[in-house]
């Protein structure tokens, strides 16, 4: 039994995500804090979506194959297809065409969006191209997820 988990110094659990890390802000990632790995987990994802946009869930930021012992994801990753200060860790494409992270930036007036940050510790390497969309992360991910921890942030444009 494993006790991953995903957190952020930036804002609390249900609580509201700070401009900076949003499209109406710097637009730079939040510090993760990563633990609980479980001893065979070959890698790590990262995937942030917003459940509550219009039409489907919409995509802010995808990472994979982060070293398994990787215990903090700093602020503002730069937005690469490979992450070299990351064990060379790969990004994906998110919903705003862009790889790496894109911040909140729901429709104004459409209520408060939640934003979920999770983490996946995974049984292997993938083997997915820097810049894959979201699909095939997931299609990636199926068989292949030990177990999985997230927590939420909101963020609402008025």
């Amino acid at each position: 039994m494993t006790d991953l988990s995903i957190r952020t110094s930036a804002f609390t659990h249900g609580e509201e995500i700070p401009e900076k890390f949003t499209k109406d802000g710097a637009d730079v990632s939040p510090e993760l804090t990563i633990g609980g790995a479980p001893d065979d987990a070959a890698s790590l994802a990262v995937i942030v979506d917003d459940p509550d946009a219009p039409n489907t869930t919409f995509t802010h930021w995808t990472m994979w194959n982060l070293p398994p012992d990787t215990v903090e994801i700093p602020e503002d990753v730069p937005t690469t297809e490979t992450v070299t200060t990351l064990g060379d860790a790969s990004q994906g494409r998110n919903d705003f065409g862009d790889v790496g992270y894109g911040g909140p930036r729901p429709p104004e007036g459409h209520g408060p969006h939640g934003y979920r940050f999770r983490l996946i510790a995974v049984d292997e390497m993938l083997d997915l191209s820097p810049g894959a969309p979201r699909r095939e992360l997931d299609d990636a991910l199926a068989g292949h997820v030990m177990v999985e921890d997230r927590f939420t942030g909101t963020f609402e444009r008025s």
